[in-house]
């Protein structure tokens, strides 16, 4: 597993790293003793960076990934963020974000968070004033590196002149194009990628099933993508993707998570699973190359990117 740079002020990850929204929210129910060997498998094969949120499961998500982790925090870096109220509005207040970290760090068990993002811009509270909270917990030791997640250009370099940010945490996958857009941004002030939902929301796992199969607690059913008019024209789209995969000689999601490793050397996709061998799948995409025409015939089959676009 190589590493890569997030940002100029010295944090670096595995080019693989791990989301864990779905070992506790938003994929239906999870095994916590799977999930844990899931992110425990992880590690063994060389994914050094863990990303979590006090919305998967309100502190839940954060306590089982610190279970995880304990015995070998030293060796990892882990992401956290802080941003919305448990009915899904926003609030970054200075006062919530300080009551949100200092929660989070308890419910990781740990005494600093490598990387903190604010989860969402608030429209309420300027990104100054935010980053400028956020800044305070670097200067107290208890935060390492700053990130944003979900922002615009202009946001982004707003919270950059308050304090360096290492990363922007933004989906981006086969299926979904636009962070392609901040490209020229952070190329400019040297800002890293992590890429959520790399494969799709499940779309590019290559284990999709009919619409039926997802209980009425998955959102997936919530978004474009999944919609009944758009289903069908997607999984047309996964099949051909499948077809060049297994050309390819690997799976479908090897090749989606190449296809960002090979669009720039500052992205870092966090794909998550709770099944450890899936996890290995995943980490196994390392191990692909893709050419320049490998790249031109995945454009060619996905020009603009999922069909319906990935919000509800």
């Amino acid at each position: 597993m190589q590493h890569r740079k997030l940002g100029r002020q010295g944090l670096s990850t595995s080019e693989i790293s791990y989301g864990a929204l779905g070992t506790a929210a938003g994929y239906g129910p999870a095994d916590d003793t799977e999930s844990i060997a899931a992110i425990r498998r992880a590690y063994e094969l060389g994914v050094t960076h863990f990303d979590t949120a006090e919305m998967y499961g309100w502190g839940m998500g954060e306590k089982l990934l610190g279970r995880a982790l304990a015995p070998i925090r030293d060796e990892v870096t882990i992401a956290t963020k802080f941003g919305y109220t448990p009915t899904f509005g926003q609030d970054s207040r200075p006062e919530h974000i300080r009551e949100v970290v200092d929660n989070s760090l308890r419910n990781l068990g740990i005494d600093t968070i490598d990387l903190l993002y604010q989860h969402l811009p608030d429209p309420n509270v300027a990104i100054e004033d935010v980053v400028g909270v956020m800044k305070e917990f670097v200067d107290a030791g208890k935060v390492k590196y700053l990130g944003v997640s979900n922002a615009d250009a202009d946001t982004i370099r707003r919270a950059h002149a308050v304090h360096p940010i290492s990363a922007l945490q933004d989906e981006y996958s086969i299926f979904a194009h636009d962070g392609e857009a901040l490209f020229p941004v952070l190329e400019e002030l040297g800002i890293g990628f992590v890429a959520y939902s790399p494969l799709a929301r499940g779309f590019l796992s290559g284990a999709v099933k009919s619409r039926d199969h997802y209980d009425a607690s998955d959102y997936r059913q919530r978004i474009g993508w999944w919609k009944p008019e758009n289903f069908d024209a997607n999984l047309a789209i996964v099949d051909q993707l499948t077809a060049f995969a297994e050309s390819k000689g690997v799976a479908l999601s090897q090749l989606a998570l190449a296809w960002l490793l090979a669009k720039a050397d500052y992205i870092v996709p966090i794909p998550g699973s709770r099944n450890p061998g899936r996890v290995a799948e995943n980490v196994a995409a390392i191990e692909l190359a893709l050419t320049a025409d490998d790249l031109a015939r995945i454009d060619e089959i996905v020009p603009e990117g999922g069909i319906g676009g990935r919000l509800s």
